[in-house]
């Protein structure tokens, strides 16, 4: 049988599903109309918004590495390609500087969406250089796992055979 965390464990662990459970406990009290002199709804919505905004900063950096990632594969140009893979770099750091198993859960549940908003910002910025055939070819579906999105030194192949 697997040991239920402690608190100051799943603090360490999770922060976003630490956020979850002590809003939660925050509003259970207030519903016991426990005598405490505390703003218990304002405590639980803060808490709550505190790892909201870790799965929006990390939902953020997965958009820029598709959007980049796609960028990369479709685009025919041979400049941009080294920012690109540096936006993706930081972008990794980033998003591993706050990733939980929580998190993770949730990145996977949402890429169809992010998917879709880093396709359109993909497409524009292609269609903005020119590129509009490369923007065309984009797919639908989002054609990477988590794993290689998150993965330190993957980047998917170029479509026109251009090294990297």
């Amino acid at each position: 049988m697997a040991r239920i965390m402690t608190d100051a464990e799943l603090y360490e662990t999770d922060f976003y599903a630490w956020t979850k459970v002590q809003a939660e406990k925050l509003r259970r009290l207030e519903a016991a109309r426990a005598n405490l002199d505390l703003d218990l709804s304002n405590l639980a919505e803060e808490v709550e918004d505190l790892g909201k905004s870790e799965r929006s900063a990390l939902r953020s950096h997965l958009r820029r590495i598709i959007e980049h990632c796609l960028k990369l594969e479709w685009s025919p140009a041979a400049d941009p390609r080294t920012g690109w893979m540096e936006s993706i770099v930081d972008a990794r750091a980033e998003a591993e500087e706050s990733i939980s198993p929580a998190l993770l859960r949730d990145a996977e549940s949402y890429l169809p969406k992010l998917y879709e908003q880093a396709r359109r910002k993909a497409s524009l910025g292609l269609k903005a250089h020119g590129e509009t055939a490369a923007a065309s070819t984009l797919p639908n579906q989002c054609p990477y796992t988590l794993d290689d999105l998150l993965r330190d030194d993957w980047y998917p192949t170029n479509r026109h055979g251009l090294s990297e």
